[in-house]
């Protein structure tokens, strides 16, 4: 293990082109889905998933995300960043190829969670490559121009999906993976040097365990009890009280390691807590109020899969405004007045879901997705960096984890809460609708509006379907008014724990060379001896 000295400019920048191309890909896989989510519900088109199946094929990819992402970066530490990548790479093509070809809703889940294992590998050592790769003002430079694939993968990734699902059937969204993860795994074979930080954190396979077991029983619960008709039963309200007590225990256990991979003291921090809560709440009500979009869209509106991604870029272009505008009024006026508002009117666009209908004129739509994207692109990038930059610079590797897994769990709480106020209002709205109907039909309307549309048109009976897209709307509309209620919460948070204009220190230099310094260079083995 020896001192590198820096890497060629030219090859600094193949390195950066290879990172782009691994991030555009986790970003893709983020958005696809969501244009996928009708195709699947669909019996003939699809696999007739169930809406928990649904959350489930959603949720399990972002749990396993959040569980691991910390222990990843541990991993990378000890073993080399690119080995760990290399690993995250493989999972992930592989998961990908798996749910291409899933039989039914279970092996989908299951593939699914596995790309998230996968996606968890790749996004701590991506950005430690990114941060040991360049120094100084090289790495403002790359930290922005890398921060443009997020944008990019949120606005190509539904309408490529549009475009595939339109031309091929359900699983080319997760087959185009496999040749995009083997070009950048050549890639990173061949550039990338292993860096290795000189100092190991302790791989935490116990807080691993309890925070995994926490957050699936947890949201098996919340899923379930959109499923059944009763919250009494026991598979509802035991595997709730479980995940609570697990996630309880598992930040117990945290509290009593030295060096925990999630360190729940920082929360104690007001501004660093207040923010992090803030944006879990908002990640939830993002996810949810996504779930929702996708059903609306394609399958009350009817869209096609492309019409359905070409309507959703206003959200895209939207938060790629948002970030560096967000980040300039930052400068000018303060986090506190730039946040609190801007959380206040995404949550108010996400309210305005409740008054989108079956003939609601596009031009409303698209309007009220470019503003939700601004706001929501306001928002995340400023709070984040301060809830970073407001930790000393010992905590922020710690921080960073802390932040990270409370996002992605506010989204996995999002999709499970959220698909599960739609089931419930869905079934009590539809109810009505169903006298006379022969019983199998009943059954099969009840699940959903996707399967209703088609055992409507089994039984050539367009009232049912029309009823289906009745209920559907009334379901989103209840949803939208609880979504909205958690999403005004994080704008209070905000308000209370944030520091008032004068009192915070705005000027947050991302790419200072921190790391820099002969006592703290990267470690790394050659990239053409590959990892022993």
């Amino acid at each position: 293990m020896t001192t590198p000295p820096p890497l060629p400019k030219f090859r600094q920048q193949l390195i950066l082109a290879v990172l782009m191309v691994c991030s555009l890909l986790i970003w893709l896989d983020n958005t696809v889905l969501s244009t996928a989510l009708e195709t699947l519900a669909d019996p003939v088109r699809g696999l007739g998933a169930n809406p928990g199946q649904l959350q489930w094929a959603t949720g399990s990819y972002t749990l396993a995300f959040a569980t691991l992402m910390f222990t990843a970066g541990a991993l990378g530490d000890r073993f080399g960043h690119r080995t760990v990548f290399s690993s995250g790479l493989v999972i992930f093509a592989g998961s990908s190829l798996l749910a291409a070809y899933a039989g039914d809703a279970g092996q989908l889940i299951a593939a699914r969670a596995a790309m998230g294992v996968g996606s968890a590998l790749i996004t701590p050592a991506m950005l430690a490559i990114l941060m040991w790769t360049f120094t100084g003002p090289a790495r403002t430079a790359a930290i922005s121009i890398f921060s443009t694939s997020a944008g990019v993968g949120m606005a190509a990734g539904p309408v490529l999906a549009g475009f595939l699902l339109d031309h091929f059937w359900w699983g080319s969204v997760f087959l185009i993976n496999v040749p995009v993860a083997a070009l950048a795994l050549v890639g990173l074979l061949v550039l990338v040097p292993n860096f290795r930080s000189p100092t190991l954190r302790p791989l935490d396979f116990a807080g691993m365990s309890l925070s995994i077991g926490g957050l699936v029983a947890l949201a098996y619960g919340l899923i379930q009890a959109g499923q059944v008709t009763a919250w009494t039963r026991p598979d509802v309200w035991a595997p709730i009280v479980v995940g609570l007590v697990l996630l309880a225990v598992f930040v117990l256990a945290e509290l009593r390691v030295k060096q925990p991979s999630f360190d729940p003291r920082l929360l104690a921090h007001r501004t660093f807590g207040g923010g992090n809560v803030a944006l879990g709440l908002l990640l939830f009500a993002v996810a949810a109020i996504t779930f929702y979009n996708a059903f609306y869209l394609q399958g009350a509106l009817g869209f096609s899969p492309m019409q359905a991604g070409l309507a959703n870029i206003p959200t895209a272009l939207g938060a790629l405004v948002g970030a560096p505008l967000g980040a300039r009024l930052v400068r000018r006026l303060s986090l506190r007045p730039v946040a609190v508002p801007a959380l206040t009117v995404a949550a108010l666009t996400m309210g305005g879901y409740g008054f989108l209908g079956l003939h609601t004129p596009l031009v409303c739509i698209e309007i009220l997705l470019l503003v939700q994207g601004l706001a929501i692109g306001i928002v995340i990038g400023p709070v984040t960096a301060a809830l970073i930059s407001n930790l000393p610079l010992e905590q922020a590797g710690a921080g960073s984890a802390v932040t990270n897994t409370v996002r992605q769990t506010g989204s996995v709480i999002g999709i499970a809460v959220g698909g599960t106020i739609m089931s419930i209002a869905y079934r009590r709205a539809i109810e009505p609708a169903l006298q006379g109907v022969p019983g199998a039909v009943q059954d099969q309307a009840r699940v959903s509006a996707e399967q209703a549309r088609h055992a409507a048109t089994t039984i050539s009976q367009p009232s049912l379907a029309q009823a289906a897209d009745n209920a559907f709307i009334h379901a989103m509309h209840v949803g939208a008014g609880w979504i909205t209620v958690i999403a005004l919460l994080g704008a209070a948070v905000l308000l209370i724990t944030l520091p008032a204009a004068g009192k915070q220190k705005n000027s947050v230099e991302l790419g200072n060379d921190s790391h820099g310094g002969a006592d703290n260079q990267p470690h790394y083995e050659s990239a053409d001896a590959g990892s022993r």
